[in-house]
């Protein structure tokens, strides 16, 4: 860890802090308007689960799931493997991946397919890349080269490093990209380091926005700016482990909170959600922390769970399987064990639907082009299972 930032750091943190909130647009300000935050900690799992459940494959320690154009699926494993998964089970491992560094919540993370698969073959993952003793956060590129039963990663470009390397976890590393497939959004956890989340100059507790060559968009919030700010799109984010968008072009974020307090958050530019100064819940050894309601000028979560679900994978529903889930949001849940489905109502407010006991740590969720949901277990052994409607065809 490293040692605590002086006097004048802190004071040009708050200063930035303010910043960040005035660059916001007035009109997008939800914390202290008629947006509500829910608590949906307490409610209770659905009785039945309204699809069937089919195993598909197992892997060890996987991390994330992304879907190919032509319905196959990426699966990282934290280890450093990926994976290419026919709908069936049938594995190819993938050559060709940068050694990582697998310690405690670190190794290979995210993947996704870029926007242009089609054209430029070429994928985008994040993992965290051993570094003076620790670990960087790190989102790469490669292209992805298949050849009979054979499958390699090549080209492979740094687009982005974390400076300083941590030790510690809470790496986040999710991707996703803009509506137009122009730009990349990248979350970026706090490695347990949550003195520095709100220090615009560190690399610790942000969401990113780049072109996808790395570079910094000319419409950043500080763009133009040394460093890390002229990347920053949102600040005061804790474990960020979900990031999507919905088909109204809203970016959304879960994230996992300290003792208490996970979140759904609507992510807005320029904002600063708050942490550590605040959270909806309190440090693990019982401190309490400043409640969003106590701190306007910080971004409150529409959603958050207390007690906790450990939300990881985010994914918004489209297809035909599920028609009464269209637009909603799906989140997979580490201590839940399940899946929880979030829905929107016209004023922008989100509120928990459904939760659904799926008897294993969720890792992961996504959406196949065929309308089904994938989801991926936790730890060895873990199980991708694949989730249809009632009496539709196994794979």
């Amino acid at each position: 860890m490293n040692a605590p930032r002086s006097s004048i750091r802190t004071l040009a943190a708050s200063l930035t802090a303010a910043l960040l909130t005035t660059l916001a647009p007035m009109s997008a300000m939800g914390a202290g308007g008629s947006i509500a935050s829910r608590n949906a900690g307490a409610l209770s799992d659905d009785g039945s689960r309204p699809f069937a459940i089919q195993r598909i494959a197992t892997f060890d320690h996987p991390w994330a799931i992304g879907f190919l154009p032509d319905g196959r699926l990426l699966i990282t494993e934290k280890s450093g493997r990926i994976f290419i998964t026919t709908p069936s089970g049938a594995k190819t491992p993938v050559q060709g991946v940068p050694q990582v560094y697998y310690h405690g919540q670190n190794g290979l993370l995210d993947i996704a397919a870029s926007p242009g698969f089609g054209q430029d073959a070429t994928v985008f993952f994040t993992y965290v890349a051993p570094e003076d003793g620790g670990g960087a956060l790190t989102l790469a590129s490669a292209q992805l080269r298949e050849s009979g039963q054979h499958a390699a990663l090549r080209d492979l470009r740094i687009l982005w490093r974390q400076q300083p390397a941590s030790r510690g976890g809470q790496p986040g590393g999710i991707i996703a990209f803009s509506p137009d497939g122009r730009h990349l959004f990248l979350t970026v956890g706090d490695r347990m380091e949550p003195d520095q989340v709100q220090d615009p100059d560190s690399t610790r507790g942000k969401i990113l926005r780049l072109n996808l060559d790395g570079t910094a968009p000319a419409d950043n919030p500080m763009a133009g700016q040394a460093g890390i700010r002229a990347l920053t799109w949102t600040t005061g984010h804790r474990n960020p482990y979900g990031l999507a968008f919905a088909p109204d072009g809203q970016l959304w974020e879960d994230e996992m909170g300290p003792k208490g307090g996970d979140e759904l958050n609507q992510i807005i530019r320029g904002k600063n959600y708050g942490w550590p100064i605040v959270s909806n819940g309190d440090q693990y050894n019982g401190t309490p922390i400043p409640r969003h309601s106590t701190h306007p000028e910080f971004e409150a979560p529409r959603v958050y769970w207390t007690p906790v679900i450990a939300p990881a994978g985010l994914a918004f529903y489209h297809g035909q399987q599920f028609p009464a889930w269209q637009g909603s949001a799906l989140i997979g849940g580490l201590v839940s064990h399940g899946l929880v489905r979030i829905t929107f109502d016209p004023d922008g407010n989100a509120r928990q639907a459904d939760r659904w006991s799926l008897g294993a740590r969720i890792r992961d969720v996504a959406v196949a082009p065929d309308g089904t949901v994938w989801v991926i277990e936790d730890g060895a052994d873990a199980a991708l299972l694949r989730l249809a409607a009632h009496g539709e065809p196994t794979k």
